[in-house]
C-alpha cells in the first residue's frame, strides 16, 4: 500500500495533504464551537438578491471536490519547491479563513430558499436540497469552495509537469465553481472575493518565507 501511495505522490506531499485535510476540518467544523449562539452577519450585496437560483450549477459545486483532488495530486507530484510553496500558501489562506470564521461569523441572511419543495423537483433541485441538508449556511466568508479552487488554479500556473492546456482548463472550472456558489445560494459575491484574496495573501507570504526545510523534505521523499 505504501509503495502504491508513493507512486502517486512523494511522502512529503502526502504529509502536506494530511495537514491540509486536518486544517480544513478544524477551520470549517471546529470553529463552530466558538461561534454557536453568536450573532452571524450577512455580507449580501444588492446583486446577490437579484441573482437567480440555478439548480443545474450544483453540478459544478459538487465537481469542485474532484477538481481539488486532481489539482492537489498534480501539485504534489511536482518538484519539492513548487509543491511546498503552493501547499504552504494554501495553509496560510486556510488560517486566514479560520480567523475570519471566528472573529466575524457570517450567514446567508435568508437568501437560501426553502429546501422542502426542491426534493420534489428535477435531479438538480434534489441535489441542491441534499447539499442544503448537509451544509449549514454559515462559515461563508471567505468561501472555502472558492479558496480551494483558486489554489488549484494558482498552482496550475506554476506546475512544470502538466500539459499546456491544464491551466486554462483549471481556470474555466474554477470560474464555474465560483458561479455555482452564488447560483445555488451557498454563498454571496463577497465570499468569492474573500476566497481569492485569502489565497493571494497566502501565496504572497509563502513565496517570501525562507523555506530551507523544503530541501530537506525533498531529500527525504
Amino acid at each position: 500500500m505504501k509503495k502504491y501511495l508513493l507512486k502517486i505522490m512523494p511522502a512529503r506531499s502526502w504529509a502536506f495533504v494530511a495537514v491540509i485535510v486536518l486544517m480544513n476540518s478544524v477551520t470549517y467544523f471546529g470553529t463552530r464551537v466558538f461561534t454557536a449562539g453568536r450573532k452571524h452577519y450577512s455580507m449580501a450585496l444588492p446583486i446577490d438578491k437579484k441573482l437567480p437560483l440555478v439548480p443545474f450549477f450544483i453540478l459544478f459545486y459538487i465537481l469542485a471536490y474532484a477538481q481539488w483532488i486532481i489539482g492537489f495530486l498534480l501539485i504534489g507530484r511536482d518538484d519539492t519547491e513548487t509543491a511546498g510553496r503552493i501547499f504552504l500558501g494554501e495553509l496560510i489562506a486556510k488560517s486566514i479563513a479560520l480567523f475570519c470564521f471566528v472573529l466575524f461569523p457570517t450567514a446567508m441572511g435568508g437568501l437560501r430558499p426553502d429546501a422542502a419543495p426542491l426534493w420534489d423537483g428535477t435531479v438538480w433541485q434534489r441535489l441542491t436540497a441534499w447539499i442544503y441538508a448537509l451544509d449549514a449556511p454559515d462559515n461563508l466568508f471567505p468561501s472555502i469552495h472558492c479558496l480551494e479552487s483558486w489554489v488549484c488554479f494558482r498552482g496550475a500556473l506554476r506546475l512544470t509537469k502538466t500539459p499546456r492546456w491544464y491551466p486554462f482548463a483549471t481556470l474555466v472550472m474554477t470560474l464555474l465553481v465560483f458561479a455555482s456558489t452564488v447560483l445555488v445560494r451557498q454563498h454571496v459575491v463577497l465570499d468569492i472575493a474573500g476566497g481569492v484574496l485569502a489565497v493571494e495573501i497566502g501565496v504572497f507570504l509563502a513565496d517570501r518565507l525562507p523555506l530551507r526545510f523544503l530541501s530537506k523534505m525533498g531529500e527525504d521523499a
